[in-house]
């Protein structure tokens, strides 16, 4: 039996386009004479719908595409996940068509409704075990969910499933592909089959989905890895699934490089699935901004990138330089527009409400603050007269602990680093520069400043970066209370200085860009903390 694994990705919404695709892949395995084809979750609707589901001609259409596509089903057998009405409930299903009709309906048992996932929200549980015939084999059939606990596998396994495959729509985050890999051992320790697990692909608001789809045999080893971050059908027999082999070796991928694969990704479907033109990035000079700029370059190509540099009387002559050397290496567009003359008129209309008569206004908070929003209004221009998208260039580190400017740089429609570490925001760049040097050394190496006072440094207001971001770590991933973390040996007075920050700044955060998911714990719709909370 020859089974194919559409590792696709579709847009979430855009039923025709998606129908058209999963054509194509049907199309392609009929032609190669392939005997299986699997699609992911809720591949025809793309993952997550949300309340789409909510609007039942969203869902009616789905089906009627459903019962479109079943007729290209001649001799390849197809799974195809997509949402059903049955009886007035709202079902997370998956259709076998073969022979050109609609041959059985799978409904996903096991809902998920923790982190990312609302799947409550929406879709009642299946109850009932599908298992289907193909070439000779006996296929079981589970999606997503299903693979991570014991009872829907175990069910398959007693409905006499001699390959047990799982369709899914599995978002990324760091050490997600490990997790996957000790579940389906898990599952197959308990059934002692084997399992083939195929993945969706693509950038999705706040999620990143990475393919990475592969399989295990019945000897519980890896006979086949998909590429991660790639729209692409592979295909495996099950004499591979049925037969032990120590001859194939998953490669183990480097973190760094798999992380800038998913921003890349993120940042790619982000832009080009909501139709904008190309980005714009306002550069400092600094690593935040520099890595942004060679993000949005290497995902969209230079020419659909504009960095834009804005000095004002801080800005030291090495940003300047570097700003412009970091753009001239990526190939993008690259202008500089002075602050001075907007901040100058802003300093001259308010004076006379934040001072005392006679009285100079000093700088204080209020100018930083101006100056970042002089900025932020400059990039809002421009997206508006070119149709380009702002990507805001702020790190997880600094929206954590609120060290960002609303309306000023934290303005923007996309935050590629709004799960990004500072210290893995450096990670990234000198991974970046070990494929081709383009950010300039010095901006990695100096010490960071918004350079928005004389002679600032982000150490002014923040613990060092290693130490901020080991505290946020855990306090925010781990939810660990700061009595824990001072017990693990950080400073008291840092420890509470820095979770007061985090807890003061709520608001900010539910007023940032969406930024895609990289950790366990990101900054967006996983995390559900009121903004109005006096809890200590």
């Amino acid at each position: 039996m020859k089974i194919g694994l559409a590792q696709i990705n579709p847009t979430v919404g855009a039923l025709q386009v998606n129908r058209d695709k999963i054509a194509h892949f049907i199309q392609q395995a009929e032609a190669q004479q392939l005997d299986l084809l699997l699609f992911p979750e809720l591949a025809l609707t793309g993952y997550p719908p949300e309340d789409l589901l909510f609007r039942q001609g969203f869902v009616e259409r789905a089906e009627q595409m459903v019962e479109e596509l079943a007729p290209l089903s001649k001799n390849t057998t197809v799974l195809l996940g997509y949402p059903r009405y049955q009886q007035n409930a709202l079902f997370n299903s998956a259709a076998v068509l073969v022979g050109g009709e609609i041959a059985q309906i799978y409904d996903k048992q096991i809902l998920p409704n923790y982190g990312v996932f609302d799947e409550k929200r929406y879709f009642r549980a299946g109850n009932k075990t599908c298992v289907i015939n193909v070439a000779g084999e006996k296929v079981g059939v589970s999606i997503c969910e299903d693979i991570w606990q014991a009872q829907p596998v175990a069910g398959l396994a007693a409905a006499g499933a001699d390959i047990i495959v799982n369709i899914n729509a599995s978002p990324y985050h760091v050490g997600k592909q490990h997790e996957r890999l000790q579940t389906l051992h898990a599952r197959y320790a308990e059934v002692q089959l084997p399992i083939v697990y195929l993945n969706l692909l693509g950038g999705q608001d706040e999620l990143v989905f990475d393919g990475h789809s592969f399989a295990i045999n019945q000897a519980g080893q890896i006979v086949m890895q998909m590429p991660g971050f790639a729209e692409t059908m592979g295909v495996i027999e099950s004499d591979a699934l049925f037969a032990a082999t120590t001859d194939y070796a998953a490669e183990d991928e480097d973190e760094d490089a798999v992380v800038y694969a998913a921003l890349l990704l993120a940042i790619r479907d982000y832009v080009t699935k909501n139709g904008f033109s190309g980005v714009v990035i306002g550069l400092s000079g600094g690593v935040d901004s520099a890595l942004v700029l060679a993000l949005a370059a290497d995902a969209l190509g230079a020419d659909q990138v504009e960095a834009v540099m804005m000095p004002s009387r801080y800005t030291s002559d090495m940003s300047l330089q570097d700003a412009k050397a970091c753009a001239e290496n990526l190939g993008v567009r690259y202008d500089e527009i002075s602050i001075e003359p907007a901040f100058q008129a802003i300093l001259s209309s308010l004076a006379p409400l934040m001072t005392d008569p006679g009285e100079p206004w000093q700088p204080d908070v209020s100018q930083e603050n101006i100056q970042a929003r002089c900025r932020g209004m400059m990039l809002m221009a421009i997206s508006n007269k070119q149709g380009k998208l702002v990507l805001a260039t702020g790190n997880k580190s600094e929206m954590s602990v609120g060290y960002a400017t609303l309306y000023g740089d934290m303005v923007g429609g996309f935050a590629p680093l709004k799960d990004i570490s500072k210290q893995r925001v450096y990670r990234l760049c000198r991974y970046r520069n070990r494929q081709q040097l383009v950010i300039p050394e010095r901006i990695i190496t100096r010490p960071p400043s918004a350079e928005l006072a004389h002679d600032q440094k982000d150490v002014d207001s923040l613990p060092d970066y290693p130490v901020l971001d080991a505290i946020l770590a855990c306090y925010l991933e781990q939810e660990q209370s700061a009595e824990s973390i001072v017990a693990q040996g950080y400073d008291a007075a840092q420890v509470q200085d820095v979770v007061g920050k985090v807890n003061r700044n709520e608001y900010k955060r539910r007023q940032a860009a969406p930024g895609v998911k990289i950790t366990r714990r990101a900054l967006g719709r996983e995390r559900r903390y009121p903004i109005t909370n006096q809890y200590d």
